[in-house]
């Protein structure tokens, strides 16, 4: 998210950190700061993260226009033709 976006409600941005997700906060397309849980589980990451070292995952809207759409026809069936798009993809 940029800057403007984050001070527009800081409040519910942490809402979404405290709830296990990690935000990227970017100024003109980079990224100047990563919000990340306070959580046990991640702790012994914050320090790496925060020194450059690794990036944690994260998932923007953007992303989503990655996802293929299929349409499935009735008569098919949709696992079927995941696998038929996974084989193409082999080839």
């Amino acid at each position: 998210m940029s800057v403007r976006e984050f001070s527009y409600n800081p409040s519910a941005m942490f809402a979404r950190v405290e709830r296990g997700e990690t935000l990227e906060v970017t100024r003109h397309g980079t990224v100047i700061a990563v919000l990340l849980p306070g959580s046990a589980a991640l702790s012994r990451y914050s320090p790496l993260v925060a020194k450059g070292l690794i990036k944690l995952a994260t998932t923007t809207t953007s992303d989503l226009d990655q996802i293929p759409h299929f349409d499935v026809p009735e008569d098919a069936s949709p696992l079927d033709l995941l696998l038929e798009a996974r084989e193409d993809e082999d080839r």
